[in-house]
């Protein structure tokens, strides 16, 4: 079915293989692989959009082509040539085969890289995928401690959902530089500093330039639930139901709210409330597989903030607040 992927973006397959794709995207067991293996396949056609339209020949073409080859058939036939060294032949043949030689290097490399990019981009999404069940380990740790997953204050400047990252490095249950919180090849990442804050060190930052720095960045790049409010406004705990459709946890969201921009392929990466980690892949026209019943990323009023009901659950960047 794969090789049919091709024919299906530029929709030239016939009923059958389309409706054989069409029940692979709604398979949970299969759409994943499918809807990255679209993903891919759709950056790599891109280019070939200039060519959609038709080119118009210029005027006289014909003409002048059948004018050339009359013209073409009128000269002398070509003669063969006095003698040369063998060498002064050898040497163009060097140079031809260096030609070609290069070509195909460069062709190899073109048809390869994708390939290569995909398999590193693989490795870091599985690498991601790990660190974030060891988050999730720790939270559920927490959890069973205090009755409930790290939660932000009910208002006031440590309200924030990268709050948690300072609460687990203050309980010691993540360390404050291992990298657990940024994606392999982020920015984040690349650029090598990144350390999670304690909630001492927030604190101590009250009011200061430096806090509206650490608030930005404290939950790396993953953003976290921001719970929801009961009848009467008030932010309440979020318990561990066990739940395994309800995310705590997910790569942050981008300014659009609607997606993560974290990773090139479309991946999302989900934390759920009982501990299990997924790897989503979605597109611009596909982002309801992300959101299912309810949007990873807006409230039930459309916002980002905490949740309406204990149900709606919404993942906030690190400097949003419930």
């Amino acid at each position: 079915m794969r090789q049919d992927l091709i024919g299906y973006l530029l929709d030239s397959v016939d009923e059958e293989e389309r409706a054989e794709i069409e029940s692979a995207r709604q398979n949970p067991e299969t759409a994943g692989k499918i809807e990255h293996d679209l993903a891919m396949l759709e950056r790599a056609l891109q280019p070939l959009e200039r060519d959609r339209d038709v080119i118009t020949p210029p005027t006289g073409l014909a003409e002048r082509t059948i004018a050339a080859v009359k013209q073409a058939s009128t000269d002398t036939r070509p003669t063969l040539s006095e003698s040369v060294e063998s060498d002064s032949i050898i040497r163009p043949r060097v140079w031809l085969d260096r030609v070609i030689l290069t070509a195909a290097s460069l062709a190899a490399i073109i048809l390869l890289a994708p390939l290569l990019l995909e398999t590193m981009e693989d490795a870091r999404a599985t690498r991601a995928q790990q660190n974030l069940q060891k988050v999730a380990t720790a939270l559920q740790g927490y959890a069973d401690v205090h009755s409930m997953y790290p939660t932000p204050p009910n208002e006031g400047p440590l309200s924030r959902a990268g709050l948690y990252a300072p609460t687990l490095v203050s309980e010691h249950r993540i360390q404050p530089d291992d990298g657990l919180l940024v994606y392999p090849g982020s920015a984040l990442n690349r650029k090598g500093d990144f350390q999670i804050p304690s909630k001492e060190e927030l604190e101590a930052a009250l009011g200061t330039e430096k806090f509206e720095k650490l608030i930005d960045v404290m939950g790396g790049d993953y953003g976290y639930t921001l719970g929801y409010r009961d009848e009467s406004g008030r932010l309440k705990p979020n318990r561990n139901q066990q739940r395994s459709h309800h995310p705590i946890m997910a790569d942050a969201p981008d300014a659009s709210g609607k997606q993560s921009s974290n990773h090139p392929d479309g991946a999302h990466h989900i934390v759920y409330e009982d501990g299990h980690v997924e790897r989503i892949w979605v597109t611009s026209s596909t982002l309801d597989k992300l959101h299912k019943n309810d949007h990873l990323y807006l409230n039930n009023d459309g916002k980002i903030a905490a949740g309406k009901n204990v149900e709606d659950a919404v993942i906030g960047d690190s400097h949003h607040q419930p």
